[in-house]
């Protein structure tokens, strides 16, 4: 049977001595950017049906959605806010080209994979980021998707109408 450590001195012990213990307490090591050869850096967003392949490079502000410009591509204003929202946040405006590749989904969902792919790739390309990308919440993937219609039923949760006679 194993030995039953009984105080921190045995724990310390155990661990290795005196020597290995300051090691295993020391804070983690600070995030290294991730940069490819062009100095870019590539993340993939997602939400709902929606499936971003990002990258961003430092530069004038350029966003080029499945080869047209985010205007164009997203013409509704609250749609290109959303996905100027993460470089707002990490004060960083005009800063950075980004090239999307979207799939899937509708407009709204396409413009929040985008959002979500340029927020994890700003933190991959600068780590210091990642504080304030998380704190807005940037980070996290939604995953709130459609429910799936049931058998039995009109849609999701809506029965058909009911009939007395």
């Amino acid at each position: 049977m194993a030995e039953t450590v009984t105080s921190l001195d045995e724990l310390k012990a155990v661990a290795g001595g005196d020597d290995a213990a300051p090691a295993t307490l020391d804070m983690a090591e600070p995030r290294e950017p991730v940069r490819d050869a062009l100095g870019r850096s590539y993340a993939t967003g997602k939400r709902k049906d929606a499936v971003a392949r990002v990258w961003i490079k430092p530069g004038s502000g350029k966003v080029t959605v499945n080869g047209k410009e985010m205007n164009a591509y997203f013409a509704r204003p609250v749609l290109q806010m959303i996905l100027r929202q993460p470089f707002t946040v990490a004060g960083r405006e005009d800063e950075f080209d980004v090239m999307a590749t979207v799939k899937g989904g509708g407009l709204s969902g396409q413009a929040g994979a985008v959002k979500h792919g340029i927020s994890v790739a700003l933190q991959r390309y600068e780590p210091s980021l990642r504080g304030a990308l998380k704190a807005a919440g940037f980070l996290t993937r939604d995953s709130r998707v459609v429910e799936r219609k049931k058998f039995g039923r009109a849609k999701a949760r809506t029965s058909f109408q009911f009939s007395k006679r």
